[in-house]
């Protein structure tokens, strides 16, 4: 029992640093390279930021009053744990940005887009592994999606869509092209950090020496394998099919490498395909952070 409680308190702690380094990477991005410059994100933050800009009143305030009827609304129609991990990560990053006086570092456009976009990025996803959420747009995404039975993606891209367009209306079209850059940046920061170190890889294998492959990955990987029974679409002899056994698998992109150094010594000739998997439960792979929770 103690060591369960000692690695529960070690994961706690190691949320609460990533929570905070989060907070920290987005205040840096917004404060050092966007805010200065009138670089607009998407989401939530990119109206707070736009709203900011054009009223002069400082962005942790609308950072607050614009995610609160999120928060409210994940209270009373999602889940109470996610208005809570809401309320955590948005009022941190309002409380950072109004105590810490991070410095302008550049005024060159593209870098602002390109590393200020990309600091708020790492932000959001250190937020997210962190168990908060700094960005009440996933809320109203997931609150539409239900209603409108579509997809939280197709709601993000609408919302961010009417985002760059004021954009484009208020502070001309130049500042919203680099708007779009920097949410660009952002989002594939955002995507890498949560999804690209252990992006998942779903391997079919056919081969003849199927029990040596899923020896293999067993015990030399140790990953699970699952075992379809097929026809090949032609025997050996042109006679007609013969049976055969599908290797399935799915191992992160960093154990790929090993896995295909282990088809080439066991079976050269096998037939591989490979695609990549959004996300997985259960088994013996390693559960990511959600972006969407």
């Amino acid at each position: 029992m103690p060591s369960k409680i000692n690695e529960l308190f070690k994961r706690s702690v190691l949320k609460y640093i990533s929570l905070i380094l989060g907070v920290l990477s987005a205040t840096f991005g917004l404060k050092s390279f966007l805010l200065p410059n009138k670089f607009i994100d998407g989401g939530i933050t990119g109206i707070s930021m736009l709203s900011s800009v054009l009223s002069g009143i400082p962005l942790a305030v609308f950072i607050i009053i614009l995610n609160l009827p999120f928060i409210i609304l994940a209270y009373s129609f999602i889940s109470r744990d996610l208005s809570i991990k809401a309320i955590v990560g948005i009022s941190c990053l309002s409380l950072s940005l109004f105590i810490i006086p991070f410095p302008v570092l550049t005024y060159d456009r593209l870098l602002v887009a390109v590393f200020g976009g990309s600091f708020l990025g790492a932000g959001i996803a250190f937020a997210i592994r962190g168990g908060g959420v700094i960005d009440g747009t996933e809320i109203l995404a997931i609150f539409l999606s239900r209603k409108l039975h579509t997809t939280v993606g197709d709601i993000i891209l609408i919302i961010n869509i009417i985002i760059f367009s004021l954009v484009a209306i208020l502070l001309g079209v130049e500042t919203a092209f680099y708007s779009i850059l920097t949410y660009l940046s952002a989002s594939k920061t955002t995507d890498f950090i949560i999804e690209g170190i252990e992006e998942y890889i779903a391997v079919i294998i056919v081969s003849e020496k199927s029990k040596e492959l899923r020896e293999a990955i067993l015990f030399n990987l140790g990953r699970g394998a699952t075992i379809f029974l097929g026809q090949r679409g032609l025997g050996n002899n042109e006679s007609g099919p013969s049976n055969t056994e599908i290797i399935y698998t799915v191992l992160t992109r960093l154990e790929l490498p090993k896995l295909t150094a282990e088809i080439k010594r066991i079976d050269p000739s096998a037939f591989v395909v490979m695609h990549k998997v959004k996300d997985t439960i259960g088994g013996y792979i390693k559960k990511r952070p959600q972006k969407v929770i």
